[in-house]
């Protein structure tokens, strides 16, 4: 069996005279004990030392070999040139920013380059007590460190590896006379990282240091500097990392902007030259000549830094570690072990901590790689988040430009709706100035040949000739003159246009159009419910009840009401508000229709109930309305039976206006004296109400006496029908707008042809009369035998 080369060695030493034999078992009893490709002796990863093994041990820690660094293999792992710049932020100095050179750790676990550190020091009040080393061989207390670290107000509780106290302040910038100040006694200056740097000078008793990355000061023992021990891993990581930099050398005199490739390297001074700035900065001749000029990557390889040599104890400097203090969590070297400063701490195996360490590193790493590749997954959803975010915005955009542009199509919609309407009026009032000027026009023409007629009369002096038509031309000029005084000369028609155009609710509505804001946290309404029972429809009007859904949490601002045209049209909006009660008056008599609501609030417009649909009544039930009619009429019978208190004709319409459908109501002749001429028919809203029906072109109407009919609409007489009233005699009337025509009826048959054709609008019923006629109104009735009718409009 072949002998590991180490422990052969082992064997050969142990069979050296000099030992004595208890020294000599005890190494052989280690040896025979550790693991035989382990060439540390004291590899032993979970497995503590007693102290009253130490004293045995002292001979074997004596022996240099032992710190030599093996490392195997697989132990060395290439690393990416890219890896190596990612990493580079961690190679360089807070104070400087370059890489680390020289670099020390200080207590807090920080690092500092060696010169930084020293450049960074401050001299502490002169009065202050500088912290008591413990003596040799006596029981360092780490705890009491640690307490009292405590009272530094930037400490927070790290402890020093025996050298370092926490002082009781951070010095300031600005030192005062007779207490700290710079240790050069100089002013200070901002290192490229921001950090205070003074001039160096050798290392006074009294100084502290600050680390610029946790701002804990730490008071310097006599040791100084040195007491703080080489970073040897991050100064091998720096090596490797210049080595793997693949850039070229540039020179170092040359401008930022225009860096020039260095050609040559000066050893003494450290620095690259190109070839220009080498001419001009670094001239062979005086004492530069004495300086080694060498090319770049030689003078690079030649700065590269011997063998690291094994890590010495900072207590002891001839000592190499070769323990390790879980306690204190620092390496120790024999000479600690022998002075008793960690007799009751837990002392392992130097390798073995180190791969125990090592091993818990390569788990947390793991860990933190697995972070590291959920970290790229999700920059990579970031970046999809973000050609999304353009995708939608160019989406959205675009939907916004289509919902603007349709809000735009519909109010140019209706703006050409408006202008129709504009429009209408404008030839409506046209049509009733040019009819007035018209009728003006043949009045005065009568009039102006009446008066003309006059005087020609009275240039005729046969007094016998003259009295005989005297009477009949007073008469006439006096019933003349008193068509003039009825309104005659007074406009029907104002040129100005009532009509109102009623902006406020759009612009306000425009001025609220938005974006609904935390759609994830208010949502929309859900759709309401018709209440069938509490609904009901009444001659020409609706009502209509609804609730929200009771399971519902979504916050209702208000609901909005929609109604057809009653022929299975186009829905609107007959309502918008918070009630839940509503009755639509003015609706189409023997129509259907169709109602359904819906609920809004901040967060948008919810879905529509259910359609209820209502019927209207089949047949006209009115009365008629006191409120337009004229103030000589007299209304009874629940507003039903008419008469008036004067002489002349006066006009009272009905409360129901027909715009589309078949009608027919019929009026009784409660009273019929002295042979009045009443008239029966329709008219709009705005009719003259004190003339006979008719008279003006806003009616259409029959009046008739005890003997004969006419027709007028416009003071135009047509259709003489013979056939008149009495008292108890029924005049009918049958508007049928289906067709635009009005059909009257005495005594249930049709009196003439059909009246009046070819008209549209709203039609409110009529009737004119004076004091000597009352009559009584029947609506609601059933239309009468239309065969007639029918025939008479085909005929």
């Amino acid at each position: 069996m072949s002998t590991h080369p180490v422990t052969s060695r082992v064997l050969d030493i142990t069979a050296n005279p000099s030992l004595t034999a208890a020294e000599s078992f005890v190494l052989f009893f280690f040896i025979s004990h550790s693991a035989p490709p382990t060439p540390n002796l004291l590899h032993r990863s979970h497995q503590s030392i007693s102290s009253s093994s130490i004293s045995a041990l002292s001979c074997l820690l004596r022996l240099p070999w032992l710190n030599h660094r093996f490392e195997h293999p697989e132990h060395r792992r290439h690393v990416s040139p890219a890896l190596m710049d990612d990493m580079e932020e961690e190679l360089k100095c807070p104070v400087c920013g370059a890489l680390y050179r020289d670099p020390v750790i200080l207590p807090c676990s920080h690092n500092l380059c060696l010169a930084c550190a020293r450049n960074i020091l401050v001299r502490t009040p002169e009065g202050e007590p500088l912290p008591n080393r413990a003596s040799a061989g006596s029981d360092y207390d780490y705890l009491d460190l640690d307490k009292m670290s405590l009272y530094s107000e930037a400490d927070s509780g790290y402890g020093s590896y025996g050298c370092f106290l926490s002082t009781p302040g951070t010095p300031g910038a600005v030192s005062t006379p007779g207490s700290a100040g710079p240790a050069s006694g100089g002013a200070a200056k901002l290192s490229p990282n921001g950090v205070r740097v003074f001039p160096p000078v050798p290392v006074q008793r009294n100084a502290c240091l600050t680390c610029p990355q946790c701002h804990r000061s730490l008071v310097l023992d006599e040791r100084g500097l040195r007491a703080f021990p080489r970073n040897r891993v991050l100064e091998a990581v720096v090596e490797r990392f210049q080595q793997t930099r693949s850039a070229t050398l540039k020179c170092q005199l040359c401008d930022q902007s225009s860096m020039q490739e260095a050609s040559a390297m000066c050893e003494q001074c450290d620095v690259l030259y190109c070839d220009a700035c080498l001419r001009r900065c670094h001239p062979a001749r005086g004492p530069l000549a004495q300086h080694r000029v060498v090319p770049p990557a030689q003078g690079r390889a030649a700065r590269r830094p011997a063998a690291r040599k094994v890590v010495t104890c900072t207590e002891h400097e001839l000592e190499h570690h070769s323990m390790y203090c879980a306690h204190c969590k620092a390496p120790v070297c024999y000479q600690c072990l022998e002075e008793g400063r960690h007799d009751k701490h837990d002392v392992k195996a130097l390798g073995g901590m180190w791969k125990l360490h090592k091993g818990q590193l390569t788990q947390n790493i793991n860990g933190l790689s697995e972070r590291a590749k959920d970290a790229k997954e999700f920059l990579v959803q970031l970046k999809n988040t973000m050609t999304q975010i353009q995708e939608n915005s160019v989406e959205f955009e675009a939907c916004l430009v289509a919902q603007c542009d349709a809000l735009v199509d519909a109010l140019n919609r209706r703006k050409g709706q408006l202008m129709s309407r504009v429009a209408k009026e404008r030839d409506h009032k046209l049509k009733v100035v040019r009819d007035q000027m018209s009728h003006c026009s043949v009045k005065l023409r009568q009039t102006t040949g009446l008066m003309e007629f006059c005087l020609e009369v009275m240039k005729e002096n046969d007094p016998s000739g003259f009295l005989q038509v005297s009477d009949a031309l007073i008469k006439r000029v006096q019933s003349t003159d008193e068509q003039w005084g009825r309104g005659a000369l007074q406009p029907r028609m104002t040129p100005d246009f009532e009509l109102t155009l009623d902006t406020g609710p759009l612009l306000q509505a425009i001025h609220q159009l938005d974006f609904v804001q935390s759609k994830g946290q208010v949502s929309i309404p859900a759709a309401p419910i018709l209440q069938l029972e509490e609904s009901a429809s009444h001659t020409n009007s609706v009502t209509l009840s609804w609730k929200a859904q009771p399971l519902s949490k979504a916050e209702v601002d208000g609901y909005i009401l929609e109604l057809d045209d009653g022929e299975g049209g186009q829905f609107r909006e007959v309502y918008v508000g918070k009630e839940t009660l509503c009755t639509v008056d003015g609706l189409h008599f023997n129509s259907t229709y169709s109602a359904r609501v819906k609920a809004y609030n901040k967060a948008g417009v919810g879905h529509y109930s259910k359609v209820v649909v209502l019927q209207t009544s089949e047949v006209a039930w009115f009365t008629l309305d006191p409120a337009s009619a004229h103030p000589d009429i007299l209304l009874s019978n629940d507003n039903l039976t008419i008469t008036c208190n004067s002489y002349d004709e006066r006009v009272v319409l009905g409360t129901t206006g027909f715009a589309r459908g078949v009608h027919y109501w019929e009026m009784t002749i409660d009273r019929y004296d002295n042979h009045p001429d009443p008239a029966f028919g329709v008219a709009r809203l705005d009719v003259t109400r004190d003339a006979m029906l008719g008279k003006d072109d806003r009616a259409w109407a029959m009046y008739v006496d005890n003997n004969r009919s006419w027709f007028m609409h416009n003071n135009s007489h047509t259709h003489r029908t013979e056939g008149g009233i009495t008292k108890g005699s029924t005049v009918g009337m049958l508007l049928d707008l289906n067709h635009s025509s009005v059909t009257f009826f005495i005594n249930d048959e049709q009196q003439g042809p059909v009246a009046f054709k070819g008209f549209d609008g709203v039609f409110y019923p009529a009737v004119s009369l004076n004091r000597n006629v009352q009559v009584t109104l029947h609506s609601g009735l059933e239309l009468p035998d239309m065969a007639v009718v029918e025939e008479t409009h085909d005929g």
